[in-house]
């Protein structure tokens, strides 16, 4: 009994350093993880409390990205605090781009503070490529390629199309990198500024001749107000002499009186045939009545018998008369009234 409780006693002990070692085995390699780093800074002069890279974990803050990013400063010459690089990290913002923006920035003598550089990158600007711009101003393309227009078309006073393309230089400003436009406005306004430049010449021929004139007067209007950018300098690159717009519009204007001019003389040839039915129909009308006032002679002439007031002499008389005037009326050329009734 006592050689199996001396056995059981070994057994315990030796599963207890078993646990020991290897709980002493996982501090080393998590102090050895967190040691490197520590070493890592205190090397380099950017010197990061042991604590400190042990309590970042705890805070979930990556340690390797603030005390690399702290190395990068510090070695550059910038003193930024590990609370900085921690708060600005905790922000959800880029840490190292913002610290190279910063060394960037100091090389180039831009005066740019630590808060700025956080506030434009947590605002979504990509404050590298920014403090890059205002170093080495970059160049934009108006229109813009990607979307789909190669040209800013506009028309001369004299009706004449011309095509302009246009390269800006411009260089960021970071003063007003915060709520400033983007690319697209500057696009925009400077495509204005050539419609309207190229829409108050007189004559096409005077922009061929000078295009450096587009340029003076759109950068006179002071585009970049209000953008992240500075313009420094609008290029015509090209400028082709497109359609003639305005024969086109007055061949269109023409046709188009054509067509105005052929209706109204349509309806005025409706209207005089309408009329012209309408006269003919009030003759036959005129003459319904004439022959309905003929045929009442023979009823007048018998009543006039009848009454006494017609004699038979008279009657002859009458038609002696009637007769004479029929053969005036054949001698002379006249027609029948009686025969022209009666081939109508």
């Amino acid at each position: 009994m006592l050689q199996l409780a001396q056995t059981a006693t070994q057994l315990i002990f030796g599963v207890i350093i078993i646990v020991l070692l290897v709980a002493v085995i996982i501090i080393l390699g998590f102090m050895l993880r967190y040691l490197n780093l520590w070493l890592q800074a205190a090397l380099s002069k950017a010197y990061v409390g042991f604590s400190e890279i042990i309590g970042m974990t705890f805070r979930k803050v990556n340690p390797t990205i603030i005390v690399n990013s702290r190395i990068m400063a510090k070695k550059a010459g910038l003193d930024i605090s590990t609370a900085q690089l921690e708060t600005h990290y905790l922000a959800r913002g880029d840490v190292p781009r913002v610290a190279r923006a910063m060394i960037a920035a100091d090389r180039a003598s831009i005066e740019l503070p630590w808060d700025k550089a956080c506030a434009i990158d947590l605002a979504g600007r990509d404050i590298l490529e920014a403090v890059q711009t205002s170093v080495n101003p970059k160049v934009i393309d108006c229109p813009n390629p990607a979307s789909g227009k190669t040209t800013v078309d506009a028309i001369a006073q004299d009706g004449i199309q011309l095509k302009a393309k246009a390269r800006v230089t411009v260089r960021a400003n970071l003063a007003r990198l915060i709520g400033g436009a983007t690319e697209e406005t500057i696009i925009a306004r400077v495509g204005e500024g050539i419609v309207t430049t190229i829409g108050s010449a007189g004559s096409h021929k005077a922009v061929l001749e000078n295009p450096d004139r587009i340029s003076k007067v759109v950068l006179d209007k002071g585009l970049d107000s209000g953008t992240a950018f500075e313009i420094l300098s609008i290029d015509i690159a090209d400028i082709d002499v497109g359609d003639n717009i305005g024969a086109k519009l007055q061949a269109d204007q023409a046709e188009a009186d054509k067509r105005r001019f052929q209706a109204e003389a349509e309806k005025k040839r409706a209207m005089a045939v309408a009329t012209e039915q309408e006269n003919k129909a009030g003759i036959e009308a005129n003459r319904a009545k004439v022959v309905l006032a003929e045929a009442q002679i023979p009823q007048a002439i018998a009543d006039a018998f009848r009454s006494g007031n017609l004699g038979i002499m008279d009657y002859y008389k009458l038609r002696n008369i009637q007769a004479d005037t029929d053969m005036r009326s054949s001698i002379a050329g006249e027609p029948d009234p009686k025969k022209s009734d009666t081939s109508s």
